[in-house]
């Protein structure tokens, strides 16, 4: 087994989402960020896939430098490594813009034989990525996987499709997106995690680092662009008190029921 490569985003946590009214884009500073809950299932498959077969894992995201805190508690976990995409060029990209640039990364880092992303993020929940990468990279797919075998060069997983599962066969290398909460992701390693807060050095590629046009990331590559924010309130139940006696409150209720009758 070669590199088994980690598509990890970092978002806000969902009490924390917010949008930049100005730029019509999620506000990353100043909000609780953590690593996306399906990343972190697919994270710890790739890591028991590792511990079977043998390989390396490679974590890697795209954002603002901020993002290496999040990264680490990753390596904390096992990875053995983690690249950041951090760069103006690749702020307020949609899901293309974003895999063309994660797939001109994969492509940089090469020698690998999966790349695992979780099945959707919490802050978008398209789904879109894992599929746009297998197109990008001409690899086999394999959506909603909730269990993966690997023996030698061959590729067995088990996929959640309407109704229940079928599993699928491909060689290597592929495209894999993991179900969310297929498996318990693993506690960080206390002494890895200080090993990693002081020693782990975070790779950090800009825009030059990566063999891509600067017109296919961003927002000059994204052909989806938010022009107005909406926001929408749920519905609130009516609130009516009634009082007096049993009768008294008998009568008023039948009052109201006849206004909606």
């Amino acid at each position: 087994m070669r590199n088994i490569i980690v598509c990890t985003k970092i978002v806000p946590k969902a009490e924390d989402m917010n949008f930049d009214p100005e730029t019509k884009t999620m506000k990353r500073s100043g909000v609780e960020n953590q690593i996306n809950e399906a990343d972190k299932n697919a994270i710890e498959l790739s890591l028991k896939i590792k511990e079977k077969n043998g390989g390396r894992v490679v974590l890697l995201s795209m954002g603002p430098p901020f993002f290496e805190q999040y990264l680490k508690i990753g390596i904390a976990m096992g990875a053995d490594d983690a690249i950041l995409l951090s760069d103006r060029l690749f702020a307020g990209a949609d899901t293309f813009a974003t895999s063309a640039t994660l797939a001109a990364a994969i492509r940089k880092i090469g020698d690998y034989d999966l790349v695992l992303c979780g099945e959707e993020t919490s802050d978008g929940g398209t789904g879109q990525v894992p599929s746009q990468l297998a197109e990008l990279l001409d690899l086999p797919q394999m959506l909603f996987v909730s269990e993966v075998d690997v023996d030698g060069n061959n590729l067995k997983a088990k996929r959640t499709i309407k109704g229940g599962y079928e599993i699928v066969e491909s060689g290597m290398p592929a495209i894999l997106s993991i179900e969310l909460g297929i498996n318990q992701p693993r506690f960080p390693d206390f002494k890895r995690k200080r090993w990693a807060d002081k020693e782990f050095s975070l790779t950090i590629w800009s825009a030059s680092s990566l063999e891509i046009k600067p017109e296919l990331t961003g927002t000059s590559g994204s052909y989806t662009i938010v022009k107005r924010l909406t926001e929408y309130f749920t519905h609130q139940r009516q609130r009516i008190s009634v009082e007096g006696t049993a009768e008294q409150q008998a009568n008023k209720i039948m009052e109201i029921l006849r206004e909606y009758g």
